[in-house]
This record gives structure tokens, sequence and C-alpha cells, in this order.
């Protein structure tokens, strides 16, 4: 037998479905808004989460993943001499621009790394792709951005700066929603990409604190008609990261204090701590997780505000059937119950639908534009908490509605 509840809601079916299209409207709100939020902290990770370093050596003056200091590539001898460490890689973050075959411009963030080595893998990578990288200017590019690169399929060539550039392969699961495309290369092409047209001089002395370097750069007044071979990393070639694998059973701890002793100058990170406080910063120290949660909220007032309007309608319009069960001798418990039932049928109707809606658009969303509208288990959940207590929020005015029904307008003409 249909309960009440829903005879109230189905009685007048296009309002019935206008109010579930409010409902949907702000469910899909407030899950595409913490879905972008989650995926947009996630996406600025991916290349630290996609590394088996254990510990990240970085500047002193660091601000973010993508954002910091270099220092010369020597100091890698340093990082191996110190107890503990297995293996040390160089990471190399720059910039530049990309000229797609139609001459078109990108900014581009361009990651050097060993295609030898074993710490940095830049997503699914093949080896033919890893041995394809150590010819000369080459490049791998995620798949998403083949467009923004005007590039079409593995073998296609463009130019950063004024140097050749050849697509040797394409990876996926990469790029962050907040910076410049990514390019991954060898050491030795992502030091000529990034150096093009610069040359430097590093001059080091030695002071109470041990080796200080600095590296000067000056802008070349010639630059070859042909470009020459990339040469390998140079002692003052500048790099971001040194990459560090502990040997087995060392505690991180104090291996990260003897990095920051051997080398002055630099801080050491587990992964954890690069991942944590990479996503802090985006989440923190920038506006963008303020509007993201801005936005969510305006998503539960403007459901609120349909739910409640609906739900006192829908008593307005049937009081006379409260008051009769009043009359015959129901409780205001059995009166309330009529409508929180209500309520909660309209958040599930609502909250299904939203939420598939918004799984299909994040799909589409990651294919086409790398975009992550990431929906966990954990945040699906969070949703239907919130869009039940929408609704139950929204009956509290319907229920005082009702409490000041008199019984005796049954017996009045």
């Amino acid at each position: 037998m249909i309960s009440l509840a829903r005879k109230n809601l189905l009685k007048d079916l296009p309002r019935f479905l206008v109010a579930q299209a409010g409902i949907l409207f702000a469910v899909s709100l407030v899950t595409i808004q913490t879905g972008v939020l989650k995926g947009f902290t996630r996406s600025t990770t991916l290349l630290i989460q996609q590394s088996q370093a254990d510990v990240w050596v970085a500047s002193d003056n660091w601000v973010n993943f993508e954002l910091t200091e270099p220092f010369p590539y020597l100091l890698i001898r340093q990082a191996r001499q110190v107890d503990g460490t297995a293996q040390v890689e160089p990471l190399l973050i720059g910039s530049g621009r990309w000229f797609s075959p139609g001459n078109e411009l990108t900014t581009l963030r361009i990651f050097g790394f060993d295609p030898d080595g074993s710490l940095f893998r830049p997503g699914m990578v093949t080896s033919e792709g890893l041995q394809a990288l150590k010819q000369p200017y080459t490049a791998i590019i995620d798949r998403v951005n083949r467009r923004s690169f005007g590039i079409e399929s593995v073998g296609d060539s463009a130019r950063i700066r004024s140097l050749p550039v050849r697509v040797v392969g394409f990876t996926e699961d990469t790029q962050s929603m907040v910076s410049s495309k990514f390019v991954f290369a060898s050491l030795a092409n992502a030091s000529a990409y990034t150096t093009e047209g610069y040359s430097s001089e590093l001059t080091c002395q030695f002071e109470a604190g041990g080796l200080n370097c600095v590296n000067t750069y000056q802008r070349d007044q010639t630059t070859a008609a042909a470009p020459p071979p990339p040469q390998e990393l140079a002692a003052d070639t500048p790099v971001a990261y040194l990459l560090v694998e502990a040997a087995p059973g060392q505690d991180l701890s104090a291996l990260k204090q003897r990095l920051e002793q051997a080398i002055p100058g630099t801080r050491a990170f587990t992964r954890a701590e690069l991942i944590e406080d990479t996503q802090a910063y985006w989440r923190d120290r920038t506006g963008v997780g303020f509007v993201l949660s801005l936005g969510a909220v305006v998503g539960v007032m403007v459901g609120m505000v349909i739910v409640a309007q609906i739900l006192y309608t829908s008593v307005s319009e049937h009081l006379k059937e409260f008051a009769t069960l009043k009359a015959i001798g129901a409780s205001d418990w059995d009166i309330y119950g009529v409508i929180v039932e209500q309520a909660l049928w309209m958040a599930i109707l609502g909250y299904i639908p939203g939420v598939a809606l918004c799984w299909g658009l994040g799909v589409w969303t990651q294919a086409s534009q790398g975009i992550l509208i990431w929906i966990t288990p954990v945040s699906a959940t969070g949703v239907l908490g919130i869009t039940v207590l929408m609704c139950l929020g929204s009956a509290t005015f319907a229920i005082q509605k009702v409490m000041r029904v008199d019984p005796g307008r049954v017996f009045k003409a």
C-alpha cells in the first residue's frame, strides 16, 4: 500500500518533477564542487605519487612542488655519500614555450629525468618510450594535451623555443589542473630546452656551513643555425630535486636530517610530506579552495530553498487532511513522520540521478579535457548525508505549519 507521504508527493506529478530537478541541481553542484576541489588538489601531486623516491631533497627556498629554487647538479655527489642512501637521481623542472606544427604558441612545464633510473616515472610510460627519450630532442606528452600541442600521433614534430622536438610517446594521468602543459624528456634534452639561449657560470666557495655555490646566467648573443646535440648535465646545471631511495631498514626522519646537514641550503621531504605540503599550499594559500567550497555552500542553500518551498506548499494544500488525522486521534509524531518521509523520498530520488550525472560528467571531462572530478565512496556518502540533512532541515518549516493546525477545521463548512 502506498503511504500517505508518497501519495502527497505524486498527487501533483509536474510539481514533484520540478522539485526533484531542484534537488538534482543542488546535489550536482555540491558533488561537482567537492569533486573538482579533490581532483584539483590531487592533480597537483600526481607526479609525486607516481614516484618511487623515499626522500625528496629541494632548496630551502621551497614554495610548492613546481615552485622551488634550483641548485647545482654537483650536489648529487654529496647526497650519494650520505649514509643510508641507496640511490640518488636528479629531477630537472623548467618552463618554456611550445610552438605547434601550425606555429601556435603554448606554455609548457618540462620535467627532465633519467630514463634508465627507477625513482621517477611520469604515468604509464612504455619501455620503448623510455628508450626513445635517449635520442636527441625527443619528448613524451600527456595524451590529454595533444590538441593543445597540435600533435596527432607519435613521431610528430614541433618546436620548443628554437629547438626541434619529436614526440616519441604518450602518457596519461600526469597533468596538473593549475599548471602549464607538461612535457617529459631526458635530463640532457630537458636541460637543452630550459637553458636554450642562455649560458651559466658556477662559483663555489667553502664557508663555515659548508660548500656555498652561486650559479649565474646570461643570455647568449648568438644562436647556431643547426642545434648541437644536447649535452649531459654539467656540474653547474640547475636541478630542482634530488630523488633519494633509502637503503633497506633506514629511518626516513634520520635520513632527512643527515641529508640536510650534508647539503647546506636544502630541505628534505618524505614523499607523504611533499604531497601534503603541496596540496595544502594550493588548498589553503590560494583562493581556489575557498571559491570551490563557497560554490558547494551555495548549492546546499539553493537546494534547501527549493525543497522547503515544495514541502511547505504541499503541506499547505493538505492541511485539511492533516486536521482530519488529528481529529481521529493521530498524534503529532504521526503527522511529523509523514512530512519527514516526504523529505527523505525527495532526498533519495534527487540524490541518485544527481550523482550519476556527475559521475558521467567526470568521466567525460577526464577523457577530453584532463579535468578530474574526483568522486570517491567517502565523498559520495558525504554528499548523501548533506542531501538528507538539507531535506530534513527544509521539512522543519513544513512541520511548524502543521503544528498550528486546528482539528476543528474539519467540521467547519
